[in-house]
């Protein structure tokens, strides 16, 4: 197996177009690629994952430990051709000031190989320091080569590959000129969804032409690290005996929620859940389900057809206010609120959770949070230390019930209102933080777990 790791000097590079271009044009040659992700993200997965045939998988230094990181990336890769890992911002950016958490330090971690995606608009001399410090910065990251990008046309392209010729030793892979069909369309958290986009198809093969027209795939896969993944195996799935008696766990994916790690999907069906997969926009009745769980996505984006769907929203809540354990991030707690206003125009939803949102012109809450459980926790960890998660949101709860209880304080991050999240009603938990499934951090099993004593306590009830 070959892997490498694509990164950048800094985001909004097109490192992302270029990373699902190469996916495809790899896998259109018969190899098995699997993608990952680097840091926390849903979008860019769900392109990548189209693009390459195979699910992306998250990998986060910062959420996990880098023995945890190793062993999925180990345990993905053991059937792959390609292992193709997008980076997050530029290379050398993290959180932490001795590069712990940055692109870097994964492609160390891994013994991956770099390839420097270079938004090159205005550049001729000047990329050289550029790449020359990229280098020097830390020796221990191997740069394989570059790849020119938003190139003025062929005339700025030779120039640079002089320049790059004559001061480095940089391999040239490929050179983009500016080109439409390289763009996504982007809006307020970042790409549309490739589960959003009727062109996404049509959008990845003509991103696999010209990327595979313009970087030299060979010499990119003879530069790419050679690697045998170490003796790793993902978690077996839960017994049949245990299968026989899975708590159907209703989880809603369609255009409107589509933000789901692969890997938490995977945890709940370890813990002995049974997803039974439903469409919001679609969909008239709710299945017969013993728990749900609603995910992130754009609700605000599809407010006017959920809102439509007027028979689901009404099951939706008599299933909540009945007592079923539920489970919402972000996109789902928006959905379980009264309503959603943006662009001045106001959709009734479900209205389980007593509370409002209303969209921002700019982003509420982004990037990693620090929770601290409290008491009201309905499925709690009883986890003394901080709870790492992360956040993604342009929108506001107001005219919250001030009876409802919270599940979290929040140490780093907003949440619902800057400190405080996790709003908790009956049996279910809705938060603007998205939890991952990671060492010390099993939310899935203990979900399953609190269902699973719900359903017991409501057929004892029945008994008597």
């Amino acid at each position: 197996m070959v892997g490498l790791l694509v990164s950048a000097a800094h985001k909004s590079s097109g490192k992302t177009t270029v990373t699902i271009g190469l996916a495809a044009t790899l896998r259109a040659r018969g190899l098995a690629v699997q993608p990952f992700k680097k840091g926390p993200d849903y979008i860019d997965p769900l392109w990548l994952s189209a693009a390459a045939g195979r699910a992306c998988r998250n990998l986060d230094l910062y959420l996990s430990p880098p023995d945890e990181v190793r062993s999925a990336f180990d345990a993905a890769s053991a059937d792959a051709d390609v292992a193709l890992v997008e980076g997050n911002k530029g290379l050398y950016d993290g959180l932490s000031l001795d590069g712990s958490n940055s692109n870097a330090a994964l492609a160390r971690l891994l013994d991956l190989p770099v390839v420097l995606v270079l938004d090159a608009r205005g550049m001729t001399r000047g990329i050289a320091p550029l790449i020359l410090g990229y280098q020097a910065f830390d020796p221990a990251i191997r740069i394989a080569g570059v790849i020119l990008n938003r190139l003025g046309g062929a005339r700025h392209e030779s120039k640079l590959r002089a320049v790059i010729e004559h001061y480095t030793d940089a391999a040239v892979l490929g050179a983009l000129q500016e080109d439409e069909r390289l763009s996504i369309e982007e809006r307020h958290l970042g790409l549309i969804p490739a589960t959003e986009s009727e062109q996404s198809r049509v959008r990845i093969e003509q991103l696999a032409q010209v990327v595979g027209e313009a970087v030299d795939i060979d010499r990119l896969l003879a530069l790419a690290g050679s690697t045998t993944p170490r003796s790793a195996q993902r978690p077996a799935a839960a017994p049949a005996s245990a299968a026989a008696q899975s708590l159907r766990v209703g989880i809603a994916r369609d255009r409107a929620f589509g933000f789901y790690y692969p890997e938490d999907l995977e945890a709940l069906q370890r813990a002995g859940a049974q997803p039974v997969f439903f469409d919001t926009l679609a969909d008239a009745h709710l299945p017969p389900l013993d728990a749900l769980f609603i995910g992130g996505g754009f609700p605000e984006v599809m407010a006017a057809e959920l809102s439509a769907n007027r028979t689901l929203l009404a099951e939706i809540r008599a299933a909540i206010d009945g007592g079923l354990p539920a489970y919402a991030e972000c996109g789902g707690l928006m959905y379980l609120a009264r309503s959603i206003s943006w662009n001045n125009v106001t959709y009734p939803m479900v209205g389980a959770l007593p509370a409002d949102v209303v969209m921002q012109p700019r982003p509420v809450g982004r990037g990693y949070v620090h929770l601290q459980e409290t008491d009201a926790n309905p499925w709690p960890q009883r986890f003394h230390g901080t709870i790492k998660a992360h956040e993604f949101h342009h929108s506001k709860l107001v005219n919250v019930d001030p009876q409802l209880a919270f599940a979290y304080r929040v140490q780093r991050g907003f949440g619902i209102d800057g400190e405080n999240d996790g709003l908790v009603y009956r049996n279910t938990l809705a938060s603007y933080a998205h939890l991952r499934s990671v060492a010390g951090h099993d939310w899935p099993a203990r979900f399953v777990a609190f269902a699973r004593g719900v359903a017991e306590r409501a057929r004892r009830a029945s008994a008597a």
